[in-house]
């Protein structure tokens, strides 16, 4: 491949010279192909940049979000046909054959999933005793009815009368009273958890009931009886302690001094609005902005107030149109995390460092720095900001996992202020090494955010609630660290020995914000090697074997989202695009750049690329909660499969070197 003036898919990268070393060992075919094939992908790539500088696929989670966003807008008194008619198109396509809907694809059926989408097609119009109504509503009985569906699922129902709000747990507006180093106060929980529960403490104290259009008797095992009476646990442990606490704040509800829950409110309402960002939505994510506007508008927020309109605003932009007319709501928007990504692929696939694409996603990445302080400060109030968020407006929220991956993106590329960028990388860096929790590693968003409390609650069963340091998080840290010249920092040293520690017993290290061990291992290993351990290191070579032993009959990999359920899971499922390329990442670190299964892995990578330099990608292959909330990234089966094959024709990128 030969540089080009435009800089397109021959240009000639910093690592250039690695593939023109050549041994015996070295398939000139092989090679052949991998450089095709990453000329496409290169291609393909730069195509989809958006004119500003960033690149954003689309995140599918499952139809909960589209049942929730129908719920929202039929309690607001919003609910139109047409989005009605588009929502109902996209929920029933996804469902499966035995009548229920999963979270992820290809995977079991979920009865909160399936109790959500039933009704949300109810209000579309679709009668009970439609075939494939009356499919979804058996198998839900058969599951144990509404009664056996999470939390969430619950108070959307309660909304509308399908439920009892006396059957569900008591969160109180006056937890936000509780002082920062109480347990259980709201920073106790991880941010996503904490924007969700501040409004919903608004709704669980007002306990609004809207007409309900039609009955739900068939979601019941039995209507007369709906919610069967349970056994507490035992007082001496845990659960039947907290389901105990729960019965009391039932009884205080009754009892609540009207003045005090008045300012509870009030204080809850400012603590929404203050966090309300600029493009009208909460923390950048789904969740929090549909209850943040519930709950403003409980307390006397109309339709037309500014704040309520952004936020309805807000929310219309998580929606993708598609060509059929169906409509996909977005729980989240990547455009931080998929640019960054895209620069490192690209920029690892031989691109020139100063070619103009990358300047500009450059720039847009720089813009999106945030410079002020947000919640994690409550954790490190001295600590001075300076970090990225994974969404375009998330200002409170700035994240540790994007910030590493923006720093070593900007390393990449040769840009015409180098003094704008070392000033910002020298902020990223400082808040990161600030937000290193106490036994070395890194969570994503907070500091020491490990309390054992809030996962106890009944009514915190929808998920992950807490943010506790990762293996990935610390490895992107760690890799990050190493590429500004820092391995040997104190730090960067404490962090190793934590990833060290937390390799598991087959070699592999659990993926927490990625499916599986095949991502976490994925992580892992670059930044290990990166900070100067040795390809001949006892976990490296554990690792390698991992790999190795788990790779498909195919020569891909791939990792099924039970693996966080079942043992049997871990490391097996059908071969993706993404897993395939984050398991050869880490051989190609480990040094295994001629082994057998890194040349198997290439030929996949290779043999499923489609003409236009695209991979298919039906998997789900990130993860918001393990297991319990799942992500399909559209943009992974394209980034990581370039990276990869990057690295393969263009070699490893060098710690320290710029551009």
């Amino acid at each position: 491949m030969t540089a080009t003036t435009d800089g397109s898919a021959g240009a000639v990268g910093p690592r250039a010279a690695a593939a023109s070393t050549t041994n015996d060992t070295r398939a000139p075919d092989l090679d052949e192909a991998a450089a095709r094939a990453t000329a496409r992908a290169v291609e393909h790539l730069l195509a989809r940049q958006d004119p500003e500088g960033w690149w954003k696929g689309d995140l599918e989670t499952n139809v909960t979000m589209d049942a929730e966003d129908l719920l929202l807008r039929q309690f607001l008194g919003i609910r139109d046909e047409d989005t009605t008619r588009a929502a109902a198109l996209h929920i029933r396509r996804q469902q499966c054959e035995d009548g229920a809907w999963a979270t992820f694809y290809g995977g079991p059926g979920e009865l909160s999933a399936t109790v959500e989408a039933y009704v949300a097609l109810r209000l579309a119009g679709d009668p009970p005793e439609a075939p494939h109504m009356a499919r979804a509503s058996a198998w839900v009985r058969a599951r144990g009815g509404i009664a056996a569906a999470r939390v969430f699922t619950r108070i959307w129902l309660a909304l509308f009368g399908w439920w009892r709000w006396e059957d569900l747990p008591e969160l109180p507006p006056e937890l936000l009273f509780l002082p920062k180093w109480f347990p259980l106060n709201i920073y106790d929980f991880g941010c996503w958890a904490r924007q969700t529960i501040v409004p919903l403490t608004v709704v669980s104290a007002k306990r609004p009931v809207r007409p309900a259009p039609f009955p739900l008797d068939e979601l019941h095992t039995d209507p007369e009886r709906p919610n069967p009476p349970r056994p507490l646990a035992p007082a001496t442990g845990w659960d039947g302690l907290f389901q105990r606490l729960d019965k009391a704040l039932h009884a205080y509800h009754r009892v609540a001094p009207r003045a005090l829950r008045r300012t509870a409110m009030n204080l809850a309402a400012r603590w929404i609005v203050e966090r309300q960002e600029n493009d009208g939505c909460w923390g950048g994510i789904q969740p929090p902005a549909v209850y943040s506007v519930i709950a403003l508008h409980l307390l006397g927020y109309d339709l037309k107030h500014p704040v309520m309109r952004a936020g309805l605003e807000s929310l219309d932009r998580f929606a993708v149109w598609r060509e059929d007319g169906s409509r996909m709501i977005e729980a989240c928007q990547s455009p931080v995390w998929d640019t960054c990504l895209a620069t490192i692929a690209l920029a690892d696939a031989g691109l020139a460092p100063d070619h103009p694409a990358l300047v500009k996603a450059v720039d847009w990445m720089l813009d999106e720095e945030i410079t002020r302080t947000g919640d994690w400060a409550v954790r490190r109030p001295e600590l001075p900001p300076g970090g990225w968020a994974f969404e375009f407006h998330n200002d409170t929220y700035p994240d540790i996992d994007d910030t590493a991956e923006v720093l070593l993106a900007l390393r990449r590329v040769r840009h015409p202020d180098p003094a704008r960028v070392d000033a910002a990388v020298a902020r990223g860096m400082r808040w990161t090494l600030g937000m290193q929790s106490k036994g070395g590693a890194w969570a994503a968003f907070d500091a020491d955010n490990t309390s054992p409390f809030p996962n106890k609650l009944p009514f915190c069963d929808f998920g992950e609630v807490i943010d506790p340091p990762s293996a990935d998080v610390t490895a992107h840290v760690v890799e990050m660290l190493a590429y500004e010249g820092l391995a040997q920092d104190p730090r960067a040293r404490r962090g190793i020995d934590w990833l060290l520690a937390e390799q598991e017993p087959n070699g592999a290290w659990f993926g927490r914000w990625g499916v599986n061990h095949v991502y976490g291992t994925g992580s892992v290993l670059p930044a290990l090697t990166a900070a100067g351990l040795p390809v001949s290191h006892p976990a490296v070579r554990r690792a390698v074997g991992w790999l190795g032993s788990v790779q498909n009959d195919d020569g891909g990999w791939g990792e099924d989202l039970r693996s966080y359920k079942e043992e049997e899971w871990v490391g097996r499922g059908p071969s993706t695009a993404s897993q395939t390329a984050w398991a050869l990442i880490a051989l190609l670190a480990a040094g295994e750049r001629d082994s057998e299964p890194v040349r198997r892995g290439i030929a996949w990578l290779a043999g499923t690329q489609r003409e236009d330099g695209s991979w298919d990608e039906p998997y789900f292959t990130g993860t918001g909660f393990p297991w319990d909330f799942s992500i399909n990234y559209h943009l992974y089966r394209q980034v990581f499969p370039l990276t990869a094959l990057g690295r393969y024709v263009y070699g490893e990128p060098v710690p320290g070197k710029v551009g």
